[in-house]
């Protein structure tokens, strides 16, 4: 049994499984770290498909590849003022749970 090559609908197949797990995670997940953790795993979906456009439509030039490095970076960004925020949070209410960050309610 041959395989078939591996096309664009393959990665973008990919793309949306791991872009599905991540929101249900971040709708389902009540830990502020996992939250953070699928909305890096949707943020890869995105990359895989950047990188995957980039590869089908444009093969000579890397834009994808650049807007990925982009998104990587902005990512991390991301998690490094998340994981600040949760843990000065954690300081003062000593939990991560979502359901207890209710300050801004009314």
């Amino acid at each position: 049994m041959t395989l078939g090559p591996i096309g664009p609908s393959h990665y973008i197949v990919l793309s949306a499984i791991l872009f599905s797990v991540g929101l249900f995670g971040v709708l389902v997940k009540r830990n502020a770290v996992s939250v953070l953790i699928c909305i890096e795993l949707m943020l890869n979906a995105v990359n895989l498909n950047l990188i995957a456009f980039s590869k089908y439509i444009t093969p000579t030039e890397f834009i994808g590849q650049i807007f990925a490095i982009f998104v990587i970076t902005v990512a991390a960004a991301e998690v490094g003022v998340g994981l600040a925020i949760i843990i000065s949070i954690y300081r003062n209410k000593l939990t991560v749970n979502l359901d207890d960050f209710d300050w801004l309610k009314w």
